[in-house]
C-alpha cells in the first residue's frame, strides 16, 4: 500500500473547507484505482490534515494530483497556502478487525 499526507496551514475556515471536501473530493478519491482510505482530519489552528491511502504508488500519485485541482478549482480562498505533501509506501499499518 502507499499513501499520500497532505498538511495544509493558514485554513481560513475549517468547517467550510471539510464540507466541500466531503461533498466533492471524497467522491473523486473514490474514484482513483486502488482506493483504500481517506481522512481529512482538522487539527485545529488553522491546519487540516488529508491522508491517502492507496493499494499502489499510482494511485498515491494520482490522489495529489487530482487534490491540487480540486483544491485550485474549489478551496483557494479557504486554502491559501500550498500544502505539505508526503507521499510514500506503507510499512506497517493496523486495523480494527470485525467482531
Amino acid at each position: 500500500m502507499y499513501a499520500a499526507v497532505r498538511r495544509y496551514e493558514g485554513v481560513t475556515d475549517p468547517a467550510e473547507a471539510g464540507r466541500l471536501v466531503n461533498e466533492g473530493f471524497v467522491p473523486l478519491m473514490r474514484r482513483v484505482s486502488g482506493f483504500v482510505a481517506y481522512y481529512w482530519i482538522d487539527a485545529g489552528d488553522g491546519v487540516m490534515i488529508s491522508i491517502s491511502v492507496f493499494q499502489d504508488r499510482a494511485g498515491a500519485e494520482e490522489s495529489i494530483s487530482t487534490a491540487a485541482d480540486f483544491v485550485r478549482d474549489n478551496l483557494a480562498s479557504l486554502l491559501p497556502n500550498p500544502p505539505q505533501v508526503t507521499a510514500g509506501q506503507v510499512m506497517a499499518s493496523a486495523e480494527q478487525s470485525p467482531q
